[in-house]
């Protein structure tokens, strides 16, 4: 546990009739049961004996408050991950290394995010109506999702801030004008709120709630339309989420759009490297030498690298990730992401069941991917340029493992060693050179100095 929680106890409580048995959280669990050194803190047992005394546990830890949002240290994993997820029981498959990005995402910003989602497995998990997974707080605040299609789900998300915008910059105009009514001092630190923290975003609604009760002794037209567009006082924030299918292939132009406009919209692609709601379809993104539906001989060409292609605009934020490798880093980026006045993108890898694995030791493959330098993990802030610092940071090390033990464990990969071992190998000598070529062009890019462009470096607001 952590130093600032000293005399306290953390509690991982599972929900007994709604836990998948993928057994992910027990192959990544590092913490001993003390007592018994053969067992872990968390381990796999048979449901059906603790399901009525488990069911009570988790009815008791619903009604337990939530840990001051103030009061922790988003920065720190051991303290992020006590945040109340607004994502939950999602129904996707078993050990998917999608979902814990949404999770991740509903814990840091789900009380004011807005999610244009694009159709794929997070869609049909997402949205899998009656029955959602997107989850709201106590205070009533959750994520705002809707699903579009493929080929406009990124115009689709600016539109959300745009949208957002026009709002909130109306509420203001509207603030003004009513200034004398509702007290120029309220007015004032509304509009000049920095929300840029869990404390500023608190303090925020706690003048918009001010607000709120003191609209209600005005009766006139203008009161009554910015008591509907009051909660746009408070910052929202925007994700554009959807697979590779889309982010690569069919979505790219718009997608391209998206970067290019300058706009404060946030990209999430949950990278599987292949179509995998619609049976495991090559992508732009499939890596050389895997198998997959219309690939039967393996990709022949290697995966396009939407991130190099991103940071070429100098002015989008930009990381790739791997929960499973370096859970830290992921974090990092996300709030680094979220809070960059612009364009973001984090391209994060998601291990699936259509790569051929044990769902179980998903993690263990993503950690595989990064040792063989398959999947390298970084990020690009122009941010840190202004401040004469590098803005491409590498978080990954050499590699410490060779490709091909990497796709040795994957039967996308080993498949063609079967049916097409020549070409195979040929491949794989390929899939090598491809990532030291990698490595040494993004070593290269990361050494080179600031170049003296400034960057936006304000904090975003409402």
């Amino acid at each position: 546990i952590d130093r600032d929680w000293k005399g306290q106890k953390f509690l991982l409580q599972v929900s007994p009739e709604d836990c998948t048995g993928c057994s992910l959280c027990v192959e990544i669990c590092p913490a001993r049961n003390k007592s018994e050194t053969k067992l872990k803190a968390i381990n796999m047992v048979p449901q059906a004996p603790l399901r009525m005394s488990e069911s009570e546990n988790w009815n008791f830890f619903l009604q337990l408050p939530d840990l001051d949002r103030r009061k922790i240290k988003v920065e720190k994993i051991n303290q992020q991950q006590i945040q109340r997820p607004l994502f939950e029981f999602s129904g996707a498959c078993s050990g998917c290394g999608e979902t814990p990005y949404l999770k991740l995402l509903s814990q840091l910003f789900g009380d004011r995010v807005l999610i244009a989602n694009a159709t794929g497995c997070s869609s049909i998990y997402g949205g899998n109506l009656p029955t959602t997974p997107w989850a709201k707080d106590k205070a009533g605040r959750g994520p705002a999702w809707s699903n579009s299609l493929f080929e406009d789900n990124a115009e689709f998300g600016l539109g959300y801030r745009l949208s957002v915008d026009q709002q909130a910059s109306a509420a203001r105009q509207l603030l003004k004008k009513l200034s004398g009514t509702l007290g120029d001092s309220l007015v004032e630190a509304i509009i000049n709120a920095k929300q840029h923290d869990e404390t500023g975003l608190y303090e925020q609604r706690e003048r918009v709630t001010q607000l709120k009760e003191k609209l209600k002794m005005v009766n006139t037209p203008e009161a009554q339309l910015l008591g509907e567009l009051s909660e746009f006082l408070v910052r929202k924030s925007v994700w554009i989420v959807g697979g590779d299918g889309w982010a690569f292939d069919i979505g790219f132009g718009g997608l391209d759009h998206v970067m290019s406009s300058g706009m404060d919209v946030n990209i999430l692609v949950l990278d599987t490297g292949v179509y995998s709601n619609t049976g495991g379809q090559r992508s732009k993104a499939t890596p050389r030498g895997a198998v997959a539906k219309f690939a039967e001989g393996g990709k022949e060409s290697a995966r396009k690298d939407l991130g190099f292609m991103a940071m070429s605009y100098g002015n989008v934020y930009v990381s790739q990730v791997a929960m499973g490798a370096r859970d830290e880093q992921t974090l990092r980026a996300f709030v680094e992401a979220e809070s960059f006045n612009g364009p973001s993108l984090i391209i994060a890898y998601s291990h699936c069941i259509a790569h051929g694995i044990r769902m179980e030791t998903g993690l263990d493959s993503q950690k595989a991917a990064v040792a063989s330098g398959q999947w390298l993990l970084y990020r690009y802030d122009p941010r840190r340029e202004a401040r004469g610092e590098k803005s491409l940071v590498i978080d990954s090390k050499p590699a410490t493992m060779k490709v091909q033990d990497y796709l040795q464990r994957e039967n996308r990969f080993k498949m063609l060693t079967k049916s097409h071992p020549e070409t195979a190998k040929t491949f794989w000598d390929l899939a090598q050179k491809d990532a030291e070529a990698r490595w040494k062009l993004y070593e290269h890019m990361a050494s080179r100095a600031p170049a003296p462009i400034p960057a936006p470096e304000s904090p975003k607001e409402a």
